[in-house]
């Protein structure tokens, strides 16, 4: 097995999945500008890669070969459909496989999927042992929560570190806090102490902006990496922990619509752009008026041409 996790430097930081936010576009864009250690596809239905629908849903896998090396992120409730999504993305040429286990969208749970998974270990198990199945030559990770109700991090995680995953990122709340609550470092201190005898890579996940947090973070808990999701968004820098000036800002934005009008303007709905965009304008002079414009406009035309007057 090519295991790249373990060539990485100590520490690493990884860029998170987020569900219409970390699309092809976004991640090129940031992988020009700060390229993180490594990287994650929106999640994918495993199911719907097995149906009709596969051809829709492989937009979402779109990858560029300078965001080496990148994970393509999976979610189901049936191994069968786990097993035959994660051979397809060996053929895609991903460097990882996650199964995402901590999603809290009702409509996941509904699939026995994301967070549900904490409640159905024996699922957990046997999804992992498919996804190694079907992609025996890549490393199978996890990303989950410390618990579903309550924090069960010490039995949860000492079960998945039973399937020997190659690592497991933890956001550091349960299913029932989503985010609504600070995230709880001292679980992933707790996680880093059962993983201490094993391979497994522990990633801690939850609140973290920057890399100056991030590595306050290791130091407090040491876990091997940490991923950065929200403080990426509107900031591509972030992984580079450099501070643009509004030139390049607006300079930025406008590579980031044309990017998403070149390689998923067929595909998605330009309306998912605008969450990119008011991140992009937050802070600046005059940021209210701006966004009200950029949110108001109809087409990707109308967005960038508002922006190409404001270079």
């Amino acid at each position: 097995m090519d295991n790249f996790w373990q060539a990485l430097p100590r520490p690493f930081f990884a860029l998170a999945p987020m569900a219409n936010i970390t699309d092809a576009a976004f991640r090129r864009v940031l992988t020009r500008i700060s390229k993180p250690d490594v990287s994650w596809t929106e999640f994918v239905s495993a199911d719907g890669l097995q149906s009709s629908g596969r051809e829709k849903l492989l937009v979402d896998f779109l990858y560029s070969e300078e965001e080496r090396p990148i994970i393509a992120q999976l979610f189901s409730g049936k191994p069968e459909n786990m097993e035959r999504s994660a051979a397809l993305c060996a053929e895609l040429g991903f460097d990882g496989i996650d199964i995402n286990m901590g999603c809290p969208d009702r409509t996941i749970e509904k699939q026995s999927a994301g967070a549900a998974l904490i409640k159905n270990p024996t699922l957990a198990l046997e999804l992992i042992a498919a996804a190694k199945e079907g992609a025996p030559m890549l490393p199978v990770s996890v990303k989950t929560r410390t618990g579903y109700s309550t924090h069960t991090t010490e039995e949860w995680i000492a079960l998945l570190l039973s399937a020997q995953p190659a690592a497991i990122t933890i956001h550091a709340r349960t299913r029932k806090e989503m985010s609504k609550v600070s995230a709880r470092w001292e679980e992933i201190t707790k996680a880093v102490a059962l993983a201490k005898n094993s391979e497994v890579l522990i990633i801690g996940n939850g609140d973290v902006k920057t890399i100056a947090e991030g590595r306050a973070r290791v130091e407090e808990t040491g876990c091997d990496g940490v991923m950065i999701g929200r403080g990426a968004i509107g900031n591509p820098w972030v992984f580079a922990e450099h501070e643009p000036d509004i030139q390049e800002r607006f300079t930025v934005m406008r590579e980031h619509v044309q990017l998403f009008r070149e390689l998923l303007g067929e595909h998605k709905n330009f309306a998912e752009i605008r969450k990119h965009i008011a991140a992009y304008v937050k802070g600046l002079p005059g940021a209210s008026e701006l966004r009200a414009q950029l949110m108001s406009a109809g087409s990707l035309d109308e967005i960038e041409g508002i922006i190409t007057r404001m270079l």
